[in-house]
């Protein structure tokens, strides 16, 4: 079968780089360049830049743009001033979680969301069900790139391309401004890699010129693998992995995000289970032994019982140890308390642990 794969604004340019490119999320996407753990290090210590453009954009406006995102999404959007951005999600009817994504207050009554790619037409056909209000919404995913810049030395490499202090940009506070010599991009001061940095959005005409200076300012390109070993160490969900519409954000450990002074979607369901308490958690964990916990392998009890499946597993780079995620009967998800992980024959003694598993 056939499967269209679309290319970002920089694909060409990955591919002079020498990167293994992989199908992800309907994209063209760079998995690695140098090596997993290298490009990891690099993050952790230094500065790098992803490409991450797959991600999808909407932009959502009017006078009842705020209502229709207060009745969408668990976070409390009022909450917002103009260049403050919030992590939130977008619960479903029935407990679960259609999407999670960042939401930037750009103007008043002016909006941006920015959703995980594998969801966009889902997550658009979800907001728009719901628009009852009016409220004017764009799809700008296919004209926009989004490239984030990590790394402790971020700041101090990326300076020089903006006349804007960037060390002055607040975690989850962005800026409007000059970036690269493009005008008016959007300097944000998130991330999904626990190292600080920055995201900037731009215009897909724009994004080669920004990832040609960024790079020649120090930054290394770094592909979804890192990324993926850099979330997991600091315990940030991934959506399909360790939520998904099944999971419930008061269960994911989301209940910071799901604010019920308000209503919104299944809202009072969702603080019915968390004054009940749920009943499985998302555990965080290490393993004692050496082994390497992948996603799907089962979480058993001390009689080699099945209590739940590792939802995210992978040997740290910076720990050198197997650390994961996974789903167990409340009962079992106490920090300290002690599993055991099926690598294949083998039960892997593992111990819950308190996030980040990265201290940095």
């Amino acid at each position: 079968m056939q499967i269209n794969v679309k290319n970002t604004a920089l694909t060409e340019t990955h591919e002079a780089l020498g990167a293994k490119m992989v199908p992800f999320a309907g994209y063209s996407m760079p998995v690695q360049y140098e090596g997993v753990n290298i490009e990891h290090e690099t993050v952790r210590n230094s500065v790098g830049v992803f490409d991450v453009s797959h991600m999808g954009e909407f932009l959502i406006e009017g006078e009842n743009a705020l209502k229709l995102i207060q009745k969408t999404c668990s976070n409390d959007a009022s909450k917002l001033t103009i260049g403050k951005a919030q992590y939130s999600c977008l619960p479903n009817d029935d407990g679960g979680i259609v999407d999670d994504l960042i939401i930037y207050k750009l103007k008043e009554d002016q909006y941006l969301l920015v959703v995980n790619a594998s969801n966009i037409e889902k997550d658009w056909n979800w907001i728009s069900s719901k628009n009852d209000l009016g409220a004017t919404m764009r799809d700008l995913s296919e004209e926009y790139s989004l490239l984030a810049i990590q790394g402790p030395k971020a700041v101090e490499a990326m300076q020089s391309l903006s006349s804007h202090d960037l060390s002055e940009i607040k975690f989850y506070n962005f800026i409007v401004g000059n970036f690269a010599g493009i005008e008016h991009v959007i300097i944000s001061a998130t991330g999904y890699t626990g190292s600080g940095g920055f995201e900037i959005y731009c215009k897909n005409s724009e994004v080669k010129q920004i990832w040609d200076k960024v790079t020649a300012a120090g930054a290394k390109p770094i592909g979804l693998a890192a990324r993926d070993t850099l979330r997991l160490e600091m315990g940030y969900c991934l959506y399909g992995n360790d939520i998904n519409d099944t999971t419930s954000p008061i269960e994911a450990g989301l209940g910071w995000i799901t604010k019920f002074n308000k209503t919104f979607t299944n809202s009072e369901a969702l603080e019915d289970e968390k004054r009940r308490g749920p009943e499985r958690k998302l555990i965080a964990f290490e393993l004692n032994d050496r082994g390497i916990p992948r996603q799907g392998y089962d979480i058993v009890d001390g009689q080699g019982k099945k209590i739940g499946e590792v939802t995210s597993g992978t040997m740290s780079p910076s720990l050198g140890k197997g650390i994961g995620l996974g789903y167990v009967p409340t009962i079992f998800a106490k920090v300290d308390s002690k599993i055991n992980i099926q690598i294949r024959k083998n039960a892997v003694a593992a111990t819950v642990i308190k996030l980040p598993f990265y201290k940095g």
